[in-house]
Parts: C-alpha cells; structure tokens; sequence
C-alpha cells in the first residue's frame, strides 16, 4: 500500500527507462488498485508486464470494496494470490488461496501463490511441513496445465520488511524440497522443473546475486525495494545478468 496514482507512474516512467527494454529478465509490477490503469497505460508497448495485488474468488457480487478477476483480466496479466500480509492482516486461508487462483487461471491470469511460514513457525522447525502444506492445498483440484499457468513466490515471513533475508542456500533447500519436490508429487517432474519459481524475503541489490545463483530460484518478488527506482533497477540488471 504505497505511492499514489501520481507517485505510481512517475516510478514506472523512470522504470520504463531504466528497463523497459531489457531483455534476459521479465519484469512484472503489480500497484495497487488505483493506480493500475495509469501504469498500465505508461508500461504498455515495454517489456514490462503489469499484475495486481489481489483478487476475489467470486465474479461479482455483494463484496463491497473487492476486486474480481473478470475486473483485471481487461488490463493485467497476472495477480498475486495469497501473500503473507493477506493471511496475517486479512484472514487469507490456504483455502481461500486456492479458491482465488482457480479464478485466476480460469480468466486466462496468471496467479503468483505466496507460500512461507511465519517467525514462530521458522523458529519450531516447522517450515518444511508448513510450506508443504500450503503448497498442497493452494494446487489442490488443478490440473497439470493449470499448475503450470501459476508461478509460486516463497517468502518466509520472518525475512520481510525485517532486513532478515534468508540465506540462498536455505531458500533453495525450501524451495528444491517442499515446494518442487511437492509439484513434482502432484503434477509430474517435468512440470516441477518448469515451474518458476520467486524468493521474496527482504531482497535487494546487495542480495539478489546470491539468491540468483541458486539452481531452484528462478527471480525475485521485491518489495520495498521496488519503490526505489536505482535499487529496482539494480536487481532487475544483477538477475538478468545472473541467468543470462
């Protein structure tokens, strides 16, 4: 929840400067809401893609103040579906996660599946039986071409907005075992290889070659680090460069 429609598309002119034309890398923003359009509008006929923040499940009705995927599939491309914030702030479920990204894949958008467990969840152990279990339920009922329209994005919470990045190797045993080796069960080795597949977590210019050098980490889903036009820049540069 930042930057103002106006704030939203200077930041996306000066992206569309920066790498609007680069190519090795896909680059994908996603502002809120309000400012979907404008940007939109400033990014089209660049290589940069445009998505949203979140979706209902439901095509319309009385949900005052939602977004369905009818309503984004005329502008945007893809959606993040179930990003931690949603399911700490918004009462998001691994249910509801899957709810929306079969809306998602059923008006030709899309869906970016955030998975990741908590400090608490980190600090248990239990990361490799959370993230399985929310890669499960949120592929539950898909089908193989389905599974592989989605992207996934594993954030551990505990790593954002907290300076506290995961350590790529950590990131890529996570990734490697209990989300690829999780798709893999469901849906096939090919599909689990072919899937791309985002570390979010405090990343930045600093981090991004690390995280890049891994062999099951395919790009990043930045945060904070995307309001800031030089630091955006810089990562988009360091991963195209690292998988070139």
């Amino acid at each position: 929840m930042n930057k103002t429609p106006a704030e939203a598309a200077e930041l996306a002119r000066a992206l569309v400067s920066a790498v609007g034309g680069l190519l090795g890398v896909e680059v994908v923003l996603c502002p809120p809401f309000v400012s979907g359009h404008v940007v939109g509008e400033i990014v089209k006929g660049t290589r940069i893609g445009l998505g949203a923040q979140n979706l209902h499940w439901e095509k319309s009705g009385a949900f005052t103040g939602e977004v369905s995927a009818p309503m984004l599939a005329g502008w945007c491309a893809h959606v993040i579906v179930g990003h931690s914030e949603r399911r700490q702030y918004f009462g998001e479920t691994d249910q509801t996660v899957n709810k929306k990204a079969k809306a998602a894949l059923a008006h030709k958008l899309t869906p970016i599946i955030c998975v990741g467990e908590t400090l608490s969840e980190y600090e248990a152990g239990e990361t490799s039986e959370v993230v399985t279990r929310q890669v499960w339920q949120a592929y539950a009922d898909l089908n193989r071409d389905e599974a592989e329209r989605t992207l996934i994005a594993y954030e551990p919470v505990w790593a954002i907005g907290t300076g506290k990045a995961a350590t790529g190797v950590g990131a890529n045993a996570v990734i490697g075992l209990n989300i690829r080796g999780i798709i893999a069960d469901l849906f096939g080795s090919a599909t689990a290889d072919g899937l791309r597949v985002l570390y979010g977590g405090s990343v930045t210019p600093a981090n991004i070659v690390e995280f890049m050098a891994q062999p099951d980490i395919d790009g990043g889903l930045v945060g904070g680090a995307s309001l800031k036009a030089p630091d955006f820049e810089a990562i988009v540069k360091a991963a195209a460069q690292a998988k070139a």
